[in-house]
């Protein structure tokens, strides 16, 4: 069921500045608020009409901080971090996660995301039982989506996040069934056995990509390149990852070596994926875009790709 955001109906009575300016300081609150509050709780996650449940810890103790993701339907699914580097995670997730990396590139920097995102107050909300506020972030441009953000009022942490596309839909909701804000035992911060230790694994120096983009959307910024084996041929891979501070996308380029491959593209939810042919002095190369931006940036980042490392800015 999908109704109409209620920023879309207030939006011409939140114009005022002091609206604007107040829920500045409610994101400058949650920057805050990620890296030393500790919090517990379940939520339901939905996407694309499917529906996931999770418990969560997170446990700030002297500026480290530990997070334990468990998933509590469909196939079983644990990840363990400490300070943004992946400790361990069930067999499906390690594949992902071959290497301890940070969970999400970069830190929320409400002063830079000002500059492709407006924040505007909506009004009091409630979630989980507890008093919250919501606000919206609408793009200042066509590269990169809305959230709505229903924030605890006591603790400025996200208890709703509804991701929404250009026309006001939903793509993605995360939204707390249970929250609670109290001290978190270490105990539960443990894994289970079923979560397989991937921290203990050095880091091998990856080859850096040789491969960069003519055209950025812009604030976004390259977060991490290197060349990794394809998990679908004897071939390398070039994989470059990008954000903006809230949206992210991959890139990942594999020489065709003669390979009769069509151009696709498709979407789920708020997650696209976009490949495109190209042509180089070495020969085609299958370029394909990777994540939560819409269909038409992704395409425009595909036909960007160059061969050489350094990155054009925009």
């Amino acid at each position: 069921m999908r109704v109409l955001p209620l920023y879309v109906v207030l939006g011409g009575w939140l114009s005022m500045p002091a609206l604007a300016a107040d829920a500045g300081a409610w994101m400058d609150r949650l920057a805050a608020a990620e890296q030393k509050q500790s919090y517990a709780g379940t939520f339901v996650y939905e996407r694309n009409g499917s529906f996931s449940s999770h418990a969560v810890w997170q446990r700030v103790d002297g500026g480290r901080v530990e997070e334990r993701l468990l998933q509590l339907d469909g196939p079983p699914a644990e990840v363990v971090r400490v300070d943004g580097q992946m400790q361990c995670a069930t067999d499906e997730l390690a594949a992902q996660f071959r290497e301890a990396q940070a969970w999400r590139g970069q830190r929320l920097d409400p002063k830079a995301l000002s500059e492709w995102y407006e924040f505007r107050m909506i009004g009091d909300s409630r979630v989980a039982g507890r008093s919250a506020v919501a606000l919206a972030v609408t793009p200042r441009d066509q590269h990169r989506y809305g959230f709505e953000l229903h924030l605890d009022r006591d603790t400025a942490l996200p208890l709703k996040s509804l991701m929404l596309n250009e026309k006001g839909q939903l793509l993605e909701r995360f939204q707390f069934t249970r929250f609670t804000a109290d001290p978190i035992d270490a105990q539960l911060l443990k894994p289970s056995g079923a979560c397989k230790d991937i921290a203990a694994v050095a880091r091998e120096a990856a080859p850096e990509s040789a491969w960069r983009s003519d055209w950025l959307p812009p604030g976004f910024v390259l977060l991490d390149a290197n060349v990794r084996p394809s998990p679908a041929s004897s071939e390398t891979v070039s994989w470059l990852s990008y954000g903006d501070g809230l949206a992210k996308f991959s890139v990942f380029l594999e020489p065709l070596r003669g390979a009769l491959v069509e151009d696709a593209r498709s979407q789920m939810g708020p997650t696209v994926a976009v490949s495109k042919r190209i042509s180089t002095a070495d020969g085609d190369v299958m370029v394909t875009v990777v994540g939560e931006i819409p269909l038409g940036t992704a395409e425009r980042v595909a036909l960007s790709m160059r061969a050489g490392a350094e990155q054009a800015q925009r």
